[in-house]
């Protein structure tokens, strides 16, 4: 995603049958995703899951 402001990544998950689940955007500042947003969106995704799971 790109705006006036420069170019944004959209971690997601898309496999639920409902809903798009978004983990985490952020604005791109190089080619490779640094492993601390992937650490984050990954934090986020395990909270997920475990709220989901005590539904």
């Amino acid at each position: 995603m790109r705006d006036d402001s420069g170019a944004y990544r959209v971690i997601y998950l898309a496999t639920l049958a409902d809903r798009v689940l978004v983990l985490h955007a952020f604005q791109k500042k190089t080619q490779q995703t640094p492993q601390k947003e992937i650490e984050l969106a990954t934090k986020r995704l395990r909270a997920w899951k475990a709220s989901d799971d005590e539904s």
